[in-house]
Parts: C-alpha cells; sequence; structure tokens
C-alpha cells in the first residue's frame, strides 16, 4: 500500500526549475533511496515533501491525503519526520532537550518518556550522554541524536538526508545498521545518500535523479547491476 506518493512534481528556487517532473511512490514498510550526484534534486524532493518548498505544479499524497500546499508543522502532525542534511540538532541544549525538542505536540510526558526509551534503546550511546550538551557529541553521536529526535513524534515516514555524511567508515556501518533496524521495526523511510552502494545494500526501492528529473527506477538488487548506476554512482566501470 502506498505510503507516499509523488506526481509530476514541480518545484523551483525563484526561476530556477529545480525538479521537473518526478514522481515516487514509498510503500508502507519500505526503504526506498533516492540516488544521484549533488545537485540532482535529491534534497529539494525531501524539502518539497515536508512543506519547506511548495511545488509549483503536481501533488503529494501521505497516506492519501494531499499534502502539497500544507504548511511544515501540520505535515509532521499529519506523520512525517525529516533528518535534514547537516543534522540540524540544537548545541546548546542537551540531549534529553533536544529530544524534548522533537516531542514539541505532546503534553503527555509518560509518553514522551516512553519515546525517549525508544530512542536510547536503538542509540545507547545518547542514553549514556543524556545530560551533555549537543554541540560537544561527537559527528556520528550528533546524527544518532538528529535520528532519535525524528523518531519522537513517532512518524509514519522518517526522511533521512545524507546521514552517512561526515562520519568514518565505522559510523557509516553503525548508522545504516541502525537504520535497517529502525525499518524491521516498523518504520517507513525515504533515504536520499551520497552513499549509493550502502544505500542500494539496505533499500528495498531505489530512484535516480539527475538535473531533477528521475532517469532510472527499479528495485535496489536491479539497480546494483544497472550499468549507467555501476558507472556513474557505484565506481564500477
Amino acid at each position: 500500500m502506498s505510503l507516499l506518493s509523488l506526481h509530476d512534481i514541480h518545484s523551483f528556487y525563484g526561476h530556477i526549475h529545480a525538479l521537473k517532473g518526478i514522481s515516487v511512490e514509498v510503500n508502507e514498510g519500505e526503504i526506498v533511496t533516492l540516488i544521484g550526484s549533488n545537485g540532482a534534486g535529491k534534497s529539494t524532493t525531501l524539502r518539497t515533501i515536508s512543506g519547506l518548498l511548495h511545488p509549483k505544479q503536481g501533488t503529494i499524497l501521505l497516506g492519501g491525503k494531499d499534502i502539497s500546499q500544507m504548511k511544515p508543522h501540520s505535515i509532521v502532525l499529519a506523520g512525517l519526520g525529516h533528518v535534514p542534511e547537516g543534522r540540524g540538532i540544537f548545541p546548546k541544549l542537551t540531549v534529553k532537550e533536544n529530544l524534548e525538542m522533537g516531542a514539541f505536540t505532546l503534553d503527555d510526558p509518560e509518553e514522551i518518556e516512553r519515546r525517549m526509551e525508544y530512542g536510547f534503546e536503538m542509540f545507547p550511546r545518547l542514553k549514556e550522554r543524556i545530560n551533555q550538551y549537543g554541540g560537544t557529541l561527537s559527528g556520528g553521536e550528533q546524527q544518532m541524536l538528529a535520528i532519535a529526535r525524528g523518531l519522537m513524534l513517532n512518524p509514519r515516514l522518517l526522511m533521512l538526508d545524507e546521514p552517512s555524511m561526515g562520519l568514518s567508515p565505522v559510523l557509516v556501518e553503525l548508522i545504516f545498521d541502525i537504520i535497517k533496524a529502525l525499518n524491521e521495526k516498523g518504520t517507513t523511510i525515504l533515504l536520499v545518500e551520497q552513499n549509493a552502494l550502502m544505500a542500494l545494500s539496505i533499500a528495498h526501492r531505489g530512484y535516480v535523479l539527475q538535473n531533477g528529473k528521475i532517469v532510472v527506477s527499479d528495485t535496489a538488487a536491479s539497480l546494483k547491476q544497472n550499468e549507467m548506476v555501476q558507472k556513474a554512482y557505484l565506481g564500477i566501470d
């Protein structure tokens, strides 16, 4: 069943035509990845879905509800979590305070605590640093905090933008293991990732963007065997 559906989306930055009629489907329970070079339109796609940028044309459905022109906070309440590129944590707030900010619509302390504990279950390192300021965490820990904060509202769909950026190979492996575990626990994920090989290793399906257009879409396994994808994104000649 389709949880997220984009149909013929056109988005602009001023006069720049950033997305040129893209259509994307994310089904309940899937990991779907968007791959492409810098400037291809991957982050713009996520920003358009989350309401930070409204499409000039096309429709976006989340759980069958048209969110194309909704405000970002309303889209969050509709069930969308967005972990942006660069993490976007609050450096002068503690780990606990950052997580509480992620639960800004909840007024049930017990439910907030329960969801925080779920985040600590997925990221035990954060519990060890619960009173530490976000800005003093390592890059990997900040990424963990950003994802845990994104889970605080129990989103129907979690969008992750470049979660491995700037991390060591060991931490990249850890983050991707956690993303896979989150999906196995029931979280549907739309993943934007420069590391195409890692993304395709955990995704069910994928879309390749070039210059604001989708040029290939297929199962992740098939994309790994696609000659164009291998040459352009996997470093295989």
